[in-house]
């Protein structure tokens, strides 16, 4: 597995990395030994780089990946957020630093370590000035509890501003051939201040792969049972599109997956991707991503299959995207 920086100061760290946010329930059902068996199959292929958040689960992500390390003597890198209100209404945030010191000290518990590689605020809280959270931040990192921080889902604007504070490390927003928002300058700024880009759902939650989830089966407690993008006749119309770019794939000898996640790689060095998923055969095809390269003509084959905006219907809900940084 190649590697990146993980930012300008940051250790370096598998070009894919591996988003647990499916360990706590999110996609369906989730079993302890599934996630642990995935975590070896991660550790055995060369990933040395997790995500996950003190909401997933209500801390449960952040205990299994705890309790996996402890029982496999093996630590990964570890990025986590906090800032959100557990158990609050959604889109109710607090980033004062009374709450993230809660948040985080509580989230170094559950994973059974005494220092953070990231720290994420997960969404903003917008009674306070960014600069502000950018000090407490600061603070973690000189007090030795994190080695750097970011942000999730904020604007080029946010960014600029909590950079000219201190340093930021990375920004995660979702990033995929049918999520291409952040082209619209998040991308361009990550790079012009040496910050690293985290793009999460970079599979299109499972819709960029070889097999088409069927909403009608997915249970209530999925994430993906209110976004527009599953919802019909959204739902059809973008099976219709994506099978070609699956015919595209095949055609040369490569799985849906691992061209969708090679695309990723191929924008820019400062990327590094972090599909999610429990299941060790999902997580095996999208490895070797990191072997496919592309010619121009993939390029603008790809770009043909799949233009800028294809995507019919939005991705989120208006309730599930509050407290989500819009811009341009």
């Amino acid at each position: 597995m190649e590697k990146r920086k993980l930012g300008i100061n940051g250790p370096n760290v598998s070009s894919i990395s591996l988003g647990c946010m499916s360990f706590a329930g999110s996609y369906g059902t989730s079993e302890k030994s599934d996630c642990f068996e995935c975590l070896d199959v991660a550790k055995d292929f060369g990933i040395t780089f997790l995500d996950t958040a003190e909401l997933y689960g209500k801390g449960l992500s952040e205990e299994l990946i705890g309790e996996y390390q402890f029982s496999r003597k093996h630590n990964f890198y570890i990025a986590t957020k906090g800032g959100t209100v557990i158990g609050g209404k959604r889109g109710e945030n607090d980033n004062s630093e009374k709450a993230l010191r809660k948040a985080l000290e509580g989230s170094m518990k559950r994973l059974r370590v005494d220092f953070v590689e990231l720290y994420y605020i997960h969404r903003r809280d917008f009674s306070l000035d960014i600069e502000e959270v950018v000090h407490t931040l600061s603070k973690f990192k000189t007090e030795g509890k994190i080695g750097g921080f970011g942000f999730s889902e904020i604007s080029p604007s946010s960014l600029r501003r909590a950079h000219s504070v201190s340093h930021v490390t990375a920004v995660q927003n979702e990033y995929s051939l049918w999520t291409r928002y952040p082209e619209l300058g998040m991308l361009q700024t990550c790079f012009e201040l040496g910050v690293s880009f985290v793009p999460f759902s970079p599979l299109g939650r499972g819709m960029l792969t070889d097999t088409f989830t069927n909403p009608s089966e997915l249970l209530d407690t999925d994430i993906r049972k209110k976004i527009p993008r599953f919802l019909e006749p959204n739902f059809s119309a973008n099976c219709k599109i994506i099978s070609s770019f699956r015919q595209f794939a095949h055609s040369r000898g490569w799985n849906t997956a691992a061209t969708a996640l090679a695309w990723i790689l191929d924008q820019g060095k400062h990327l590094i991707p972090i599909p999610g998923t429990k299941n060790v055969s999902h997580l095996k095809e999208w490895l070797v991503a990191t072997e496919i390269k592309f010619s121009k003509e993939d390029r603008d084959e790809i770009n043909r299959i799949l233009p800028v905006g294809f995507a019919h219907g939005d991705r989120y809900s208006d309730e599930q995207i509050v407290g989500i940084e819009r811009y341009c």
